[in-house]
């Protein structure tokens, strides 16, 4: 906790560092880089001077916490807020066609096998067995997808992103629970990072924020339900394509003669073999298919289900009356609760609304459920519990039974359709999830492939895939019934709710100014729905509900296993890292020989000068002459706009030519640039970097010089000194600024502004010497310095501790992608150094 305080703790000081020739230059920079990247403050002037420091230190630690010169964020965050979707009716109208193609898949095949496993728990004998299972699939859907997500988890989204993830990543940017301590106070200054604060007055909210971040465990407790809920979704992803796939292929039994259980596996697995092998190819190219699909089927179900509701047996409608949950419960006892499990399977695909968020709006999403798929869902149900009512022995094949004979085959293929364009959707957000996972530093690096030019949401992990494939093959051939997967498939859907309703609740009172009834209402009413829904798939572990808990079992290890790793080696980094005096003793050539060139040295400091650092001056003959050190974060935003991604500061004196980049990326962004893209904008911001620094040390200067006896007068006032020379300090800091090809200021409100004593950019021979060495290594090309780690405990570390990181940790590390990897870099240009980072 020490450390991470130390890494969060910032304020703003003005320094003067010593160059080369030993003239003294000020410079804004980040409290916390004082002790670590800056050279200690001088002035050679009398000694009245350091109590102008002093006064002037009290004003502006009073400013705006800045983390360094960051140009680009400056220029597009008041110019620029969250990108506005389209908010015509018909584009509305278009976003909520193309929402069933994509979200509703899965739920819109649940007619496909709800009522068969609901009556193989209960059997058939009298009109309450089938009302009261129709009241309860009705009520459920109301309960849970209408009024819980659609009417209040759908507006606890972060920023048009929902899902697990987009929770926990919304709960972080409030209250600082993050396991990872790289957070800076630029961050805040993203135009997505951006919210409504609670208020002062919200007592409430700031009392948990202040214990959810004093309390480590809370934290660890949170960090462990985001993995489980992660973990479920993935065995969904293993779960929906075996249940989809064999209740659609289950309609052949009783229309093809022979064709028995064994045929029925066989089908199964050569249609999921089919699926999960044209998933490289991606879905763009099929895509368009999927909405006018998914609208046909629900069309049909709608059609058929009025069709059997006028044809057998209209009074079933008598359903809407809750009167009939109780007579059913109250007839059936222990084996009605047992039917919860089969009755639950109703929603599954509901968390999919939230989950899928990101790809329409909040609107589009509740107009397709409303209006399409919620009353298509009550005549299907309905439907087929008239026809129950008349053949109550059809309940084992009721949905193919139910549908007229002229219309079975295009049926058939219309849910056969339905039930690949639902696996598919499930396995497109497995794979978000992992990728999520990933970009938070929660599942180890893998390949990712994007399979889409335009659309970045589009990717393909093939270990994953070719792992869901197996597992559902695997799942097909040991259950061969869709009764035992939709035991286990109960669990993975309930358990995912659960997780939701606990972080909408936090988020409700840390973010939210709700009264406090209304948010004890939400988990009481809804939360209490699943948990008796839990309860009642929880009995069924024996006859398959142990599947999800064993897959859930070990993402959940490798998850927390890779997270737990990670935080240990980052907060080694933090100990070890070089101090700057050190560096000062070596001098501008570090010791050894500077030659022309730029060296990327990637690591994971956000601040400090990494320890692999020393390495690479002990192993290496020379270095280049400008380093950069960059560090690859991910922020909790969904998105980082390309004008925000660098964030830049001098790492000591000038003539060093060392920087630090800080490359920000949301959870949701996708690194498609290669390292050609990548370093032609990094030279570009850090250009800017430098020009903007230029000008504010010439302003600085300017205000040092005329002011400093009337700052040094004014620090006798402690009123006085809190407000004196505000505006003019604020010129640098607060003022976009663009500069064009010439180097001079594109803005002539801003140069009017600066004194005319302040020399002009192009005439600085400091910036054009820099500029100049800049390009001169440019022309010299570029190399990427990589560490290539090894984690061990150490020696006095407990016994679980040395098995985690010793063995588990330390496999993952090896058989997931190393940093080179990940960057589309020609071998020759990268070098890599061993080391050992004992945690």
């Amino acid at each position: 906790m020490e450390e991470e305080d130390k890494i969060e703790e910032s304020s703003v000081r003005l320094l003067t560092s010593v160059g080369s020739g030993g003239g003294g230059e000020s410079r804004w920079v980040d409290g916390s880089e004082v002790d670590s990247e800056s050279p200690p403050w001088s002035l050679s002037e009398e000694n009245g001077a350091r109590e102008g420091y002093g006064s002037m230190r009290r004003r502006l630690v009073k400013k705006p916490k800045y983390d360094s010169l960051d140009v680009e964020a400056m220029e597009i965050a008041g110019a620029f807020g969250h990108h506005s979707k389209d908010v015509s009716v018909w584009h509305t109208l278009a976003l909520a066609f193309q929402t069933l193609g994509v979200v509703y898949g899965d739920m819109g095949t649940s007619p496909l096998y709800v009522y068969s496993d609901v009556f193989s728990k209960v059997q058939i004998e009298t009109e309450i067995d089938v009302l009261g299972a129709l009241s309860l699939v009705m009520y459920t859907i109301t309960l849970i997808p209408l009024a819980k997500y659609v009417f209040v988890v759908l507006k606890a989204n972060d920023n048009g992103e929902g899902g697990t993830f987009a929770l926990y990543s919304l709960i972080s940017r409030y209250a600082k629970v993050n396991m990872l301590p790289n957070r800076q106070p630029a961050d805040e200054q993203i135009s997505s990072f951006r919210l409504k604060l609670p208020t002062p007055e919200l007592e409430r909210a700031l009392q948990l924020k202040d214990i959810l971040e004093r309390t480590s465990s809370l934290k660890t407790l949170l960090l462990l339900l985001v993995l489980m809920g992660t973990s479920l979704i993935i065995g969904d992803g293993i779960l929906t394509p075996a249940i989809s796939v064999m209740s659609a292929v289950s309609g052949l039994q009783g229309e093809i003669h022979g064709f028995g259980e064994s045929a029925l596996v066989i089908v199964s697995i050569i249609i999921l073999v089919a699926l999960f092998s044209i998933q490289r190819f991606g879905t763009g190219k099929v895509g368009f298919m999927f909405a006018p699909v998914l609208a046909l089927w629900f069309f049909s179900l709608g059609s058929i289900g009025l069709y059997n509701l006028v044809k057998y047996d209209i009074s079933v409608v008598r359903a809407f009356n809750p009167t009939y949950i109780y007579l059913f419960f109250k007839k059936n006892g222990k084996d009605a609760w047992s039917a919860l499990g089969g009755c639950v399977l109703c929603i599954t695909g509901a968390e999919a609304m939230f989950a899928d968020l990101g790809h329409f709006s909040v609107k589009a999403i509740q107009i397709a459920f409303t209006f399409v798929v919620f009353p298509c869902l009550l005549l299907a149900y309905m439907g087929q519990a008239a026809y129950l009512m008349k053949y109550p022995d059809s309940a084992n094949r009721i949905f193919y039974d139910s549908v007229p004979d002229s219309l079975f085959w295009p049926v058939f293929v219309l849910a056969a359709l339905a039930a690949m364009i639902a696996s598919q959707a499930m396995i497109s957000a497995t794979f978000s999830c992992i990728k999520q996972a990933m970009a938070l530093g929660c599942f180890p690096r893998l390949k990712i492939i994007h399979t889409s030019r335009k659309r970045m949401g589009q990717i393909y992990i093939p270990v994953i895939n070719w792992f869901l494939m197996i597992m559902c093959v695997v799942v097909v051939s040991i259950f061969q019934s869709t009764t035992d997967i939709a035991n286990a498939y109960g669990i993975a859907e309930v358990g995912v709710m659960l997780v939701s309703s606990t972080l909408v609740t936090i988020v409700m009172l840390l973010i939210w100014q709700t009264n406090l009834l209304l948010v004890l209402c939400f988990p009481l009413v809804f939360g209490s729905v699943e948990l008796l829904y839990m309860s009642a798939v929880l009995s069924k572990i024996a006859e398959g509900g142990w599947l999800p808990l064993a897959f859930a079992s070990v993402f959940l290890c490798v998850m927390y296993i890779w997270n737990y790793g990670s935080v240990l080696k980052y907060r080694s980094e933090v100990r070890e890292k070089i101090s700057m005096d050190f560096l000062l003793d070596l001098g501008s050539t570090l010791g050894t020989v500077r030659v022309p060139g730029i060296g990327l040295l990637y690591n994971e400091l956000v601040q400090g000068i990494p320890s692999i650092f020393g390495q690479f001056l002990l192993s290496l003959p020379a270095i280049h002459s400008t380093i950069v050190f960059v560090c690859i974060k991910y922020v909790p935003v969904p998105m980082v706009p390309l004008e925000e991604r660098f964030l830049f500061r001098r790492v000591g004196p000038k003539d060093y030519h060392m920087f630090r980049c800080v490359a920000r990326y949301g959870y949701k962004d996708v690194r498609k640039e290669d390292h050609h893209v990548f370093e032609q904008l990094l030279v570009a911001s850090l250009e800017k970097f430098l020009r903007k620094e230029a000008q504010d040390l010439a302003l600085e200067r300017n205000l040092l010089e005329s002011d400093l006896d009337s700052v040094s007068v004014a620090s006798r006032d402690p009123e006085a000194s809190g407000t004196y020379g505000t505006e003019e300090l604020k010129i640098p800091l607060m003022h976009a600024r663009r500069f064009d090809e010439s180097g001079t200021s594109a803005s002539e409100e801003t140069t009017s502004a600066l004194p005319s004593s302040v020399m002009a950019l192009d005439e600085d021979p400091s910036l054009e010497y820099e500029l100049s060495a800049l390009r001169e290594a440019i022309d010299s090309g570029f190399t990427y310095l990589l560490a290539h780690g090894d984690v061990r405990a150490k020696k006095n570390s407990f016994f679980l501790k040395k098995l985690v990181i010793n063995y588990f940790y330390a496999f993952l590390r090896r058989n997931c992608r190393a940093g080179a990897a990940n960057m589309s870099v020609p071998h020759m240009n990268i070098l890599q150094v061993g080391m050992t980072y004992m945690v």
